[in-house]
């Protein structure tokens, strides 16, 4: 095969996107320029490597042993640039994704924690849903992932081999209302009362429902306010202005104007905070991070 490395990497943008055009946003290419490195890379293949679906675009079986090859390539030349600038790295790099509300309630503790123990690792961080993170590790443009799952737990994506994926804990979802009105001293709301209620939620997308709204509630929700924020979120509970889900784990950040209820009526949402990888024996780096991780969680 003749590839360029320019093809791999808009392989692994591919990957980790889900879409041509997201690739090309993101590489600063056109999108024509990228649907044309995707041909040149499926000739130079001889077979197929993307899947074309109603939902974006999935790597095929090769596409994926392409994309292995591919991440070992890229970390090969790399290196090899730092070898030739004569560039030596003082700290063992981690990129770590996480799930929306992680930031806020796990990863300063978890920072402050590995400074403490593990001064030489540095630690770069974004933000995504679980399918956008469970991607980036597939396409290997973060090493670690802190990712939620519902009952019953299913596998993260169906693709092989499958993640090495560890349990932090469990947390239970609860309901952020304003400390004052109608919901002022109580530790419970029932279902039935939070049928009317105005809802802060983020915007649902083709792979993830939409986040703030109570998952068991009948009916058709009221939603008030859309935003992905969650420090937006709160401060408009905190004004007034609606209610929002959150996991219970975010007591300890909660602005002043916020509290938080159990919902009575239904059966318990819990969440399970993971801590995912490829597969293989991770480095003394990605250990020290979850590790980290598990302490702060």
């Amino acid at each position: 095969m003749d590839i360029s490395s320019t093809g791999l990497r808009v392989l692994r943008q591919i990957a980790e996107s889900g879409s041509f055009t997201a690739a090309a946003a993101r590489l600063g290419y056109t999108q024509s320029a990228v649907s044309r490195q995707a041909a040149a890379l499926e000739r130079s293949a001889g077979t197929a490597l993307f899947e074309r679906r109603p939902d974006g675009v999935r790597l095929t079986p090769a596409g994926l042993t392409l994309l292995r090859h591919a991440r070992t390539i890229l970390d090969c030349l790399t290196a090899a640039e730092r070898d030739l600038t004569g560039t030596v790295p003082r700290t063992e790099p981690v990129r770590l994704g996480l799930f929306l509300s992680a930031g806020a309630a796990i990863l300063p503790p978890a920072l402050a924690r590995l400074a403490a123990t593990d001064p030489q690792i540095t630690v770069t961080t974004i933000e995504g849903t679980t399918p956008t993170l469970v991607r980036a590790l597939r396409a290997g443009s973060i090493d670690l992932a802190v990712l939620t799952s519902r009952p019953p737990h299913r596998p993260l994506d169906g693709e092989s081999p499958r993640l090495h994926v560890e349990t932090v804990t469990d947390t239970e979802l609860v309901v952020a209302v304003p400390s004052t009105g109608e919901f002022a001293g109580r530790t419970a709301v029932h279902v039935d009362e939070l049928l009317d209620a105005r809802w802060i939620a983020a915007p649902a997308s083709n792979s993830v429902s939409l986040l703030g709204v109570w998952p068991g509630l009948p009916g058709r929700p009221h939603v008030v306010h859309r935003t992905r924020d969650w420090l937006t979120k709160l401060h408009l509970v905190a004004g007034g202005f609606g209610v929002t889900t959150v996991p219970s784990g975010l007591s300890p950040v909660l602005p002043a104007g916020v509290s938080l209820l159990r919902v009575e009526g239904a059966p318990p949402e819990l969440r399970r905070v993971l801590v995912a990888r490829l597969p293989g024996r991770p480095t003394s780096a990605l250990t020290a991070v979850t590790r980290a991780i598990t302490w702060a969680a």
